[in-house]
């Protein structure tokens, strides 16, 4: 199994000179099997060139959604592949609280928000909103679990394994809320148990707290704690804070490993990264 990361920003995209080492799009995560079926998780900016990569072949496209805050769906109208007349795309939604907008991602493309609309879209686009409310579910020869994230709005995770490997892509997720707890640490810690990869946000270091308490993300310490309680083997940080340097992210990465390198391998998320398994 292949894992690639096309955007590991939180928040909004994030370009100039001081983001070219991480990458300034938001998520977008690539995940192919050993028989090239795919899946491609969240549609933020990062998918407009992996976009460009899948107009090269004609195979169905799956998507699997966390939650359609814009850094998760803002992508979505300049993926490429969705103006190629017939080509089959599947999109999985995340149980988000406000089921009026589970579409979000298609109504983006409506009204005065853009140009094109998406009824007019050529491509074959289906929308799922009922998958992500199961517990376990199969798609293109993935076997996918959930969970529910603890963020404004609601949300899920996924735990997708195949090729006996197994990916958690938790994002976006507050580890230690101060209100609604949807998913305990317990409960992620079974959730996530022993993955060959955790990519979990983690938009915030200790100095951002108490302010933004409540906002939905996670610290660093607090992610590589929850990786070590469940014994994972790799760990990508994602999310970004847009505000974060490289220089500053380039720190961050330095402390992890000066605190955690002997417990659990973990890095920041960067645009480019490869895992091969």
């Amino acid at each position: 199994m292949k894992v690639e990361f096309f955007g590991v920003r939180g928040s909004m995209p994030s370009a100039g000179s001081n983001t070219h080492i991480f990458g300034g799009n938001t998520s977008c995560v690539y995940i192919e099997q050993n028989n090239g079926k795919d899946l491609i998780l969240d549609s933020g900016t990062g998918i407009v060139e992996l976009g460009t990569r899948l107009l090269e072949t004609q195979s169905p496209i799956n998507i699997l959604l966390t939650h359609n805050h814009w850094d998760h769906i803002q992508g979505f109208p300049f993926f490429k592949p969705i103006y190629q007349p017939n080509r089959n795309i599947t999109i999985v939604a995340g149980n988000v609280d406000d089921k009026k907008s589970q579409d979000a991602i298609l109504k983006q493309m409506s009204g005065s928000y853009f140009p094109v609309c998406y009824q007019d879209l050529p491509a074959n686009i289906t929308l799922n909103t009922d998958l992500s409310s199961q517990k376990q579910f199969t798609l293109n020869g993935f076997l996918v679990s959930t969970a529910p994230l603890n963020h404004p709005g609601g949300g899920t995770a996924y735990c997708i394994k195949a090729d006996e490997k197994k990916i958690a892509y938790v994002t976006d997720n507050e580890l230690n809320p101060p209100d609604k707890l949807n998913t305990s640490i317990c409960e992620w810690s079974n959730f996530i148990e022993g993955a060959d990869l955790l990519i979990h946000d983690a938009q915030f270091i200790d100095a951002d707290l108490p302010l933004k308490h409540g906002w939905g993300h996670s610290t660093i310490d607090q992610v590589a704690e929850l990786a070590i309680k469940a014994s994972i083997k790799n760990v990508i940080i994602i999310s970004h804070d847009p505000s974060r340097t490289d220089e500053q992210l380039v720190a961050i990465e330095k402390y992890l490993h000066t605190q955690y390198a002997q417990q659990v391998k973990i890095e920041c998320g960067r645009e480019g990264r490869v895992f091969d398994f």
